[in-house]
């Protein structure tokens, strides 16, 4: 090994395996150096991977957008594991600290980092997005202030999960639930299921999860939701008027907030059509086209504000102070485990399976 000197001490570099995405489903092993943190940074020994809807996106699609695997990717961005060693100027943090990792960090100088929306920096880096390497590998280096500690009641699974649970505080934040709402959230998967809970920390009261799979919205039901619908099997909207209608007519009733976390165009139209005259839309998933047909008219006449999600800012102290009141339960979320050697298997399963898994979990360390 080299070796990196500092003035106050020597760090060794490290040699870390790491999984590299080098074409459609072609997952391969490479040995990489790690080096010896800079000033401000941290190196972490992995421990946990979550794997993401948007890693299996690029592993089976190579894109996301206008995101496009143009060479090989590291990917992995739920992610917790060990400080291993500080870099200069580090004083929040000490070797042996358990941490989560918030997976993006901005320039901290533009207009938006400094009125602290800092997910909308230009500048943005964050990891598994191409071309940025995710950390799927057993050591990263990261900035100290985006690595968070963890107290001894967080598992190292609820750690690396604190990622999906960020965004479902974002967008309860964004749909601005208050207590004694009702929600309905169109899409009972990771991110849906962490959006349920972080409304029903916020106060909702009448929370609606509606998916396609009943394996789902069992799921849905043991984080929190109060009513589940499968939309295959029953007229979703006419259910949500008929729970939330009270004294109002069916045109005037609906959820104060809807959320779509499902990434497609029904639940999006959906999404749009569930709320009360007044009350709101959050689009935290995307559909597929960019360029797709809505009902605004119908929305827009029923002054429903409607609210994009992009990532989350400023929600992982609450997303740990949540999970470690018992709040919100992430290990629930998990259903299937693999080893880090088993990393090929994982992406195929997380691909082929998403009808009975929730969570796959990559035990690196």
């Amino acid at each position: 090994m080299t070796s990196i000197e500092h003035p106050a001490t020597t760090i060794e570099a490290r040699s870390s395996r790491t999984s590299v995405l080098t074409g459609t489903r072609e997952l391969g092993w490479e040995t990489r150096e790690v080096p010896a943190p800079g000033p401000h940074e941290v190196r972490v020994r992995v421990r946990r991977i979550g794997v993401c809807g948007s890693d299996v996106h690029y592993y089976t699609h190579g894109r996301i957008g206008s995101f496009v695997v143009e060479a090989p990717l590291v990917l992995g961005h739920e992610v917790m594991g060990v400080v291993e060693a500080l870099g200069e100027n580090v004083t929040r943090l000490s070797v042996g600290d358990r941490v989560a990792l918030e997976p993006g960090y901005p320039c901290r100088r533009c207009t938006y980092c400094k009125r602290g929306e800092y997910n909308l920096c230009p500048e943005m880096t964050f990891m598994a997005t191409p071309p940025v390497d995710g950390a799927l590998a057993e050591y990263v280096i990261w900035p100290d202030d985006f690595a968070f500690p963890l107290p001894d009641s967080i598992s190292d699974d609820a750690g690396a999960l604190l990622e999906p649970l960020a965004v479902g505080v974002w967008a309860a934040r964004k749909g601005a639930v208050t207590p004694g709402d009702s929600v309905a959230v169109f899409g009972a998967g990771p991110i849906g299921c962490t959006t349920i809970q972080a409304a029903k920390a916020a106060g909702a009261t009448t929370i609606i999860a509606v998916d396609l799979e009943d394996f789902r919205l069992d799921l849905a039901r043991k984080v929190g939701a109060t009513h589940s619908l499968n939309a295959r099997h029953q007229d979703v909207l006419a259910v949500i008027r008929e729970l939330t209608r009270r004294d109002l007519p069916p045109s005037h009733a609906g959820v104060d907030v809807a959320f779509e976390t499902a990434g497609s165009l029904p639940t999006t139209r959906m999404t749009l059509a569930a709320p009360r005259p007044g009350g709101r839309a959050v689009l935290v998933g995307l559909p597929p086209d960019p360029e797709v047909s809505l009902d605004i008219v119908s929305a827009a006449s029923r002054e429903v504000t409607l609210r994009g999600v992009f990532r989350y800012a400023n929600c992982y102290p609450a997303a740990i102070d949540l999970v470690a009141s018992g709040a919100v339960d992430l290990d629930l979320l998990i259903t299937h485990r693999y080893a880090f050697d088993q990393t090929p298997e994982a992406f195929a399963f997380a691909d082929l399976e998403k009808k009975t898994s929730m969570k796959v979990m990559i035990e690196v360390g």
